[in-house]
């Protein structure tokens, strides 16, 4: 049976594309079965009708407060019973309620190599840095920002003459992959939480 991901996406998608082409594959062993989004209106949402996939928006505005933002958000994903819920390029933090109800399944990628680099900028605060090599983490979500056990990380060398646009394309190829064999890896073999590690099996 496979593994049901609900998808959470702010903008273009292209993770969102990885996904759901690599979910076309039975033997992948995951099926999207919502895209949540936090605004309307996005690239992301049409590639998910395009694909047959339900969506549904939950907007930071429409609520009074945060929190109960948050619990809408939680609401709405429990609503289509994911086995993981994958933040591809959801620019919203996650709190307490989505947490309480979702957490442990939750990942997320960040242009970095955990736990170097975190926040907003991983790309230039690499470059800026001087590292030689830098690259993407997926990580188990928690109540911190990229602090969360990483599930895996692919390295991305730093070339001389990068720019922080070229180093984070490159980051970004790198994340794609590494996210689609990750979560394919959860969905076929499941995975448990053992402290900061996680382990892949049942």
């Amino acid at each position: 049976m496979s593994a049901r991901l609900v998808v959470l996406v702010s903008g273009s998608g292209t993770n969102l594309q990885a996904l759901l082409d690599a979910c076309a594959d039975p033997a992948y062993g995951a099926e999207v079965v919502a895209v949540g989004a936090d605004r309307p209106g996005i690239e992301a949402l049409e590639r998910a009708e395009r694909a047959g996939v339900p969506t549904f928006v939950v907007g930071v505005k429409d609520f009074a407060t945060r929190d109960a933002w948050d619990a809408a958000l939680a609401g709405e994903v429990a609503a289509h019973r994911p086995d993981v819920v994958v933040l591809a390029g959801f620019m919203k933090l996650v709190g307490e309620s989505f947490l309480a109800a979702h957490g442990g399944r939750v990942v997320n990628t960040h242009p970095a190599l955990s736990p170097a680099f975190p926040g907003m900028h991983g790309p230039a605060d690499a470059l800026a840095y001087g590292v030689k090599v830098t690259g993407c983490t997926l990580f188990v979500v928690d109540a911190g920002v990229d602090t969360g056990a990483i599930v895996a990380q692919s390295a991305v060398p730093v070339e001389d003459d990068d720019t922080v646009e070229t180093l984070h394309e490159r980051i970004k190829a790198a994340e794609r992959a590494m996210l689609i064999e990750a979560v394919g890896r959860m969905a076929r073999e499941g995975f448990t939480l053992d402290g900061r590690r996680v382990r892949l099996g049942r």
